[in-house]
């Protein structure tokens, strides 16, 4: 006999898992330049109301293709996420901190900015698949340090690349090549 009730719960896990997988490859696509990974996220009619930006999923889209690469480089972290199913609708609430690593600038050194911020989603369920509806980013703080002089990474370290250069896309990692 099948208990429904175990059923929906089970069910209502798998959203919440797929939601939180949602989250994580929408950083990697921002960290690692992949514009469609982002932009499959979302779906076609989304908004997002993101800082001083507010439009559709394609403008956002086109606005980080030009903001990005003025990073040397960017972390985006998912902290304290509370996840809200309701059928196919749900709703996400996402802590977040963002690191980017500014270029010098200048007299200016490099800098690392750290901003502070919750992704506030409204995300539907279409077809089987999860994605974001309407966005608005919720900022709470922001911190700029200047990158010590001195120290930075050796030839030695293996450093992050944008699309799908990046280690993690490797097919085996015993089979990267040396460094250095």
């Amino acid at each position: 006999m099948l208990d429904l009730h175990l059923i929906a719960r089970l069910e209502r896990l798998a959203d919440e898992n797929d939601i939180r997988n949602l989250y994580y490859r929408y950083c990697r696509g921002l960290d690692r330049w992949q514009w469609e990974v982002v932009r499959s996220c979302y779906h076609p009619d989304a908004t997002d109301d993101h800082g001083d930006f507010r439009g559709n999923v394609d403008e956002f889209i086109e606005m980080i293709k030009v903001a990005m690469p003025k990073l040397q480089s960017s972390s985006h972290f998912i902290g304290n996420l509370l996840i809200e199913v309701d059928g196919d609708k749900a709703r996400g609430e996402a802590y977040a901190i963002a690191q980017s690593r500014l270029f010098p600038r200048g007299d200016k050194p490099a800098s690392d900015l750290w901003t502070g911020f919750r992704y506030i989603d409204d995300l539907e369920k279409r077809g089987g698949e999860w994605r974001i509806a309407n966005r608005v980013c919720v900022f709470e703080w922001t911190r700029t340090d200047p990158v010590p002089a001195g120290w930075d990474f050796s030839e030695a370290f293996r450093r992050p690349q944008h699309g799908t250069d990046d280690p993690v896309f490797a097919l085996s990692l015993a089979d990267l090549p040396p460094i250095g």
